[in-house]
């Protein structure tokens, strides 16, 4: 499905559907208001699904969005690229992080390269969507094209669309990418106007100077091309990277299917703000799965008006704050199916 075509299918949440909820949440035997965000998250996505109670969020699928980037060049982290290609064959090998909570969960897990830098292999759960081999050093020319930004977004929807049509009730975002947090503060700086020293974190744990190279970095960029939020292709290609695109995308594909879309991290939440630039209403399809500790995913995620479900201290990636919040998005569901009624449980009400 085209760009435009997803874009034109985004409607925004039905007040009906959101209002029975919260008339239903009214009723159940519980206290008022004693679910706390769950109650809120219920309504949420019994507008989005445009009936109440909405479908269980299950099956589950994690789609880790995997890519390359040029901007590695500028010594922004520690870890070889080579280890993008390498954690992404662990991926599929079910070894990593994200596959034992998904197991744990009862979620699966579907890798997309989209943009690694190594050609990859093999593994019934790979993807090969590859646009190209890693972006471009965004200090010294736009990350991607125009059209390279669009392919990624488009893979993004299709991957969505195919996951829906195969039966997914819930979505989850996933991304891989050796220095992928850079063009996130990047593109949180870009589409906030916040400071990019307030939305750089330490990814994966860089020490005093690389960080303030970062910082240097990102601003640097930010002052080369000057991205418009008003522009958001334009502002994606020109400093983000193929896994935002994508997962930019399969954000889209899934409000345009009225599916839910569990956002992870850092990585997510900037993906988030470019969906959102594209179209304001398919927020109302994304659950802030956790809060990173990366401090533009608090950044972002205000700006969204999103709630996170689960604070951990976490800011690994790979999907798995997204799929940790999955069964507290299934449980706010589950309430609105399962719970009694103050009359059908003949319970006094105060």
């Amino acid at each position: 499905m085209s760009l435009e075509t997803t874009l034109a299918a985004i409607r925004p949440a039905d007040p009906a559907a959101m209002a029975a909820a919260r008339d239903l949440q009214a009723r159940l035997t519980k206290p008022a208001g004693s679910l706390g965000a769950l109650e809120e998250l219920s309504v949420r996505l019994a507008g989005l699904a445009g009936t109440c109670p909405p479908p269980l969020p299950e099956p589950a699928t994690v789609a880790v969005f995997a890519g390359d980037h040029g901007v590695h060049a500028q010594g922004v982290s520690p870890w070889p690229q080579e280890v993008t290609a390498q954690m992404v064959a662990n991926f599929v090998a079910g070894g990593a992080v994200v596959n034992a909570f998904a197991r744990q969960a009862g979620a699966s897990v579907m890798v997309i390269d989209v943009g690694v830098a190594i050609p990859l292999h093999g593994g019934d759960n790979l993807l090969d969507a590859n646009v190209r081999r890693g972006t471009r050093d965004f200090t010294e020319a736009p990350a991607m094209t125009p059209e390279e930004a669009r392919t990624a977004l488009e893979t993004g929807i299709s991957v969505a669309g195919a996951l829906v049509d195969g039966g997914a009730a819930c979505l989850l975002t996933g991304d891989m990418g050796i220095a992928n947090t850079t063009p996130a503060a990047a593109l949180i700086a870009a589409f906030t106007g916040a400071d990019p020293a307030e939305v750089t974190g330490r990814g994966t744990g860089i020490d005093d100077p690389t960080y303030a190279r970062k910082i240097e970095v990102v601003t640097r960029a930010l002052a080369r091309h000057r991205p418009d939020p008003a522009e958001p292709l334009a502002a994606l290609a020109a400093v983000g990277g193929l896994e935002h695109a994508a997962l930019a995308g399969f954000m889209l594909g899934a409000a345009a299917r009225r599916v839910p879309v569990v956002l992870d991290g850092v990585i997510a939440a900037s993906a988030a703000l470019v969906a959102a630039a594209f179209a304001p209403d398919s927020v109302d399809a994304m659950v802030a799965g956790h809060r990173s500790v990366e401090p533009g995913a608090g950044v972002a995620l205000a700006r969204l008006g999103l709630t996170p479900m689960l604070d951990l201290g976490m800011r690994l990636g790979e999907g798995s704050g997204a799929v940790l919040a999955l069964p507290v998005v299934a449980g706010a569901v589950r309430v609105l199916h399962e719970v009694a009624t103050f009359d059908a449980a003949g319970v006094s009400e105060k």
